[in-house]
């Protein structure tokens, strides 16, 4: 007697499965996510009010390719990275 040996394809669709609903529940959430997060970064203007990952809450007074200027306080004005902006509170 011997037994016939299982399909090696027949295998890997348990795997193909888990990694397509992987796919579908985070992989692609998150790649929205991102190029959501970059289209609000790269709309940014002038008087938007943002947080910055670092905490810092501030008006955006200058826009350039890959800096923003930020006022923080009446006096106070620092240069940060695109990159650096955690979140948008407010939309001029």
């Amino acid at each position: 007697m011997t037994q016939a040996m299982p399909n090696p394809l027949m295998q890997l669709i348990p795997f193909i499965f888990i990694f397509l609903i992987f796919y579908f529940l985070v992989i692609r959430p998150e790649k929205n996510k991102t190029k959501e997060r970059q289209r609000k970064i790269a709309a940014l203007k002038k008087n938007d009010e943002i947080v910055t990952a670092g905490g810092i809450h501030g008006t955006v007074i200058n826009v350039k390719e890959k800096t923003l200027t930020v006022r923080i306080d009446d006096n106070t004005k620092i240069e940060i990275d695109k990159t650096a902006v955690g979140r948008i509170e407010k939309v001029a």
